[in-house]
């Protein structure tokens, strides 16, 4: 996120020493995005975050296309998918481009043997089911149903989930993920227009030191290869941090809708954005009110982006039939709208109910072979039938 944060114990000045009790130093490390030359921030270890014991071989997870050129709207239904132990195992890429994966998990356990860091790509986690607390060097995040978690690259991570009940919606940019550009001013301050702002903000906290020494197990992804690490200290080991570039969450509950007399766009409803793709959310809120409106959307052509939409809860009035869990994509080059029968139904009502997550990419998505095996074949002729 674009604003200041500071957490534990630092030195006065940046690059000096610091020491402990004992009178070692601590060692500093800047962790930073295009080089030196955009966010960053500075993080204090109890020990230096190089000590390197092992490398074992490293596990491909590139994704395979079973379906690399589409040109017709599908969906998924991927609450079929099983949950399973493992949170990494339990990740399943089912939609992805050179810019950003898109994948769901339903992990029944902890992350509490190893940790794991995306060397490659922000990371944006949607928690459809499930709650606990995101660890990390930074501190602690507590999050919950509807929880976004925005984790930048190279940030090693725990998922510490309260019971086995989780479902996951998980996005892979990679570029950064920022907030709107024209929601923020030339400080990096959220605007008076923006659908949400710094008091939405979940930042790390209750910064826990672990001065620990041991084997300790760190998956990294790399060009799509999974490494296993053994590092001879704890990941979590800062005394304090500071600076622009930390992890966050930000709850899908907070997104204050914007609304109009006729129809709003999609666009009207971006919370992030990456190279190439827009995040949005679609979230409880008034219909239009002009005295004629008709709240169900017209009918569009995706001539520049496919769409998705990761539908969550609630009833959606340009659908027939949705279920929780669905992933809906409509490719770029045909047109789409509101299924018979909606457009007159959705007259006159006042508010919707729903409540899904957009991705829109303006490069095709290629179809993995977990998602055709969850799909809804007849989708496509939903629209006659």
């Amino acid at each position: 996120m674009p604003f200041y944060h500071r957490v534990g114990k630092l030195p006065e000045k940046r690059h000096t020493q610091f020491r402990k009790p004992d009178g070692s130093l601590y060692a500093e490390e800047l962790i930073s995005t295009e080089g030196f030359s955009s966010l960053y921030s500075l993080v204090y270890h109890c020990h230096p975050p190089t000590l390197v014991k092992d490398i074992e071989t490293a596990k491909d997870l590139s994704p395979v296309a079973a379906l690399s050129k589409n040109l017709q709207n599908r969906s998924f239904l991927t609450f079929k998918t099983k949950p399973v132990d493992d949170y990494l195992e339990s990740r399943v890429v089912m939609l992805f481009n050179r810019d950003c994966y898109l994948s769901v998990a339903a992990p029944k356990k902890s992350m509490t043997d190893y940790f794991y860091k995306n060397a490659d790509a922000d990371e944006v986690i949607f928690v459809h089911e499930g709650s606990g607390t995101l660890k990390t060097l930074y501190g602690q995040i507590k999050f919950a149903y509807g929880d976004y978690l925005v984790i930048p690259r190279g940030i090693i991570y725990q998922m510490e989930f309260n019971d086995e009940n989780n479902r996951l919606f998980i996005i892979e940019s990679f570029s950064p993920v920022k907030p709107p550009k024209r929601y923020m001013n030339q400080f990096g301050q959220f605007l008076e227009h923006s659908p949400y702002c710094e008091r939405d903000i979940k930042l790390p906290e209750n910064l826990q030191t672990h001065d620990e020494v041991g084997d300790f197990k760190v998956y990294i992804k790399k060009q799509d290869l999974l490494y296993p690490y053994t590092y001879a200290t704890h990941p979590f080991d800062a005394i304090g941090w500071d600076g622009y570039q930390y992890p966050y969450g930000f709850s899908i509950h907070n997104y204050e809708p914007i609304t109009g007399r006729l129809h709003m766009p999609p666009p009207i409803h971006q919370t992030f954005e990456g190279h190439n793709f827009v995040i949005c959310s679609f979230v409880p809120r008034l219909y239009d009110y002009h005295p004629l409106s008709i709240p169900a959307p017209y009918n569009h052509s995706n001539v520049d982006s496919d769409e998705i939409l990761y539908y969550v809860d609630g009833d959606f009035m340009s659908r027939k039939h949705v279920e929780r869990g669905m992933i809906s994509l409509h490719p770029k080059g045909i047109p789409h709208g509101p299924h018979p029968g909606s457009v007159e139904k959705s007259i006159g009502k006042t508010e919707t109910k729903e409540l899904a997550v957009m991705i829109d990419p303006f490069h095709p998505l290629e179809i993995t072979q977990a998602a055709m095996d969850c799909e809804d074949p007849s989708y496509y002729k939903s629209w006659v039938e």
